[in-house]
């Protein structure tokens, strides 16, 4: 299968705490009221929050906690042109009603917490009958862990850590919009691997940079941070089918981009994975005398197929604005008044997309 080449528009976000052109002493001078992160995206206009369509969102109830107390999860799915294969299958399942009764199976602290049939690639589930899967499932190849992409930027200030510019690119084969705005920063030494990092459409990204026009040798990938949503798999070949979804519950395990399919990540409802109990079998998946570990799964849909009275309506701040410009230079370089050094830097992963629930008739 030809994948779809992916043309990046690369907007301005400052991340240096200081700029070279600064003397250290004004530079270390912190602006008056320096506002929060959460002061700026609370600050942000209307016009700036970007709302996630229904059919992108997945609502995941689990079974009452010990208390009686009901857990629902809801998780945005990827956009295009990221692991649309994957995402297409996880619909499919959900519609078909297929993840109705599967379970927790997997809680590694500090890694994963992984969903899916118990009997089904899980070292402890030996005798555990299979659900059959439904008919119309892809199959992905490893290439489509990543996605080619076209970068079109004259870049200057190369003694700079971080680099600020506006950029325009052309878009090759056929994934549309004709431009994907993608707000993007060079890494500097707290990205070794990447040659840039950045957010597409709101969702954290790293891709391999060159100044040369052609797409040989150049990618952009979804990463692994705190709440992504990712595909199970067997050993390579195998990619996974989204039958087994995990989410990541600790440090961002980034050893795992583009080594396994990132589908999406949990915008609401986290706490009623993160805090279950772990496993004490191999990977953290529960041995055959935790059984009674394993959370059920009472259902998983598509929010598009809810009642409209029932569908979760959710909004994230666009990685294009002005206020997630000023928010993530915020989060690099903390000066509200708690804070005594700004660090000139921050990891992708510790720059989370704002997300909120809309309300009223933003909702509705």
């Amino acid at each position: 299968m030809k994948k779809q080449i992916l043309g990046l528009a690369l907007t301005a976000i400052t991340l240096p705490a200081m700029a070279l052109a600064q003397g250290e002493s004004e530079a270390q001078t912190p602006p008056a009221e320096s506002p929060s992160p959460n002061a700026i995206v609370a600050a942000a206009p209307a016009n700036e929050w970007v709302a996630i369509d229904a059919e992108d969102l997945l609502v995941m109830t689990l079974a009452p906690d010990a208390r009686g107390k009901s857990r629902e999860v809801v998780i945005q799915l990827m956009p295009a042109p990221f692991s649309q294969g994957w995402v297409e299958n996880i619909r499919t399942l959900a519609r078909a009603k297929w993840y109705d009764g599967i379970s927790v199976n997997r809680v590694q602290d500090n890694y994963v917490v992984q969903w899916g049939d118990p009997g089904h690639d899980n070292p402890e589930g030996e005798g555990i009958e299979t659900k059959p899967l439904p008919e119309g499932l892809r199959a992905m190849g490893e290439e489509e862990y990543s996605v080619p992409v076209t970068w079109n930027m004259s870049i200057e200030d190369e003694i700079a850590h971080v680099y600020r510019r506006s950029l325009r690119v052309s878009m090759e084969g056929g994934y549309s919009p004709d431009i994907m705005p993608v707000s993007m920063m060079l890494a500097d030494r707290f990205e070794g691997y990447p040659g840039i990092t950045g957010f597409s459409s709101g969702w954290p990204v790293a891709g391999t940079f060159t100044r040369a026009h052609s797409t040989e040798g150049k990618e952009a990938w979804p990463v692994h941070c705190y709440g992504m949503v990712g595909v199970g798999r067997n050993y390579s070949p195998d990619t996974g089918s989204g039958a087994e979804l995990y989410t990541v519950i600790g440090h961002a395990p980034r050893h795992l981009d583009r080594n396994i399919a990132l589908a999406g990540r949990i915008i609401d409802g986290m706490e009623h994975l993160s805090s279950l109990p772990r496993g004490s079998g191999v990977l953290g998946f529960y041995t055959e005398g935790e059984a009674d570990l394993r959370t059920p799964i009472l259902s998983i849909r598509v929010a598009s197929d809810l009642p409209e009275a029932e569908r979760p309506a959710f909004e994230y701040l666009s990685t294009e604005s002005e206020s997630f410009a000023a928010y993530a230079e915020a989060r690099a370089n903390r000066r509200d008044p708690f804070f005594i050094v700004p660090t000139g830097g921050a990891d992708i992963c510790n720059i989370p997309v704002p997300i909120r629930a809309m309300t009223g008739d933003a909702a509705g």
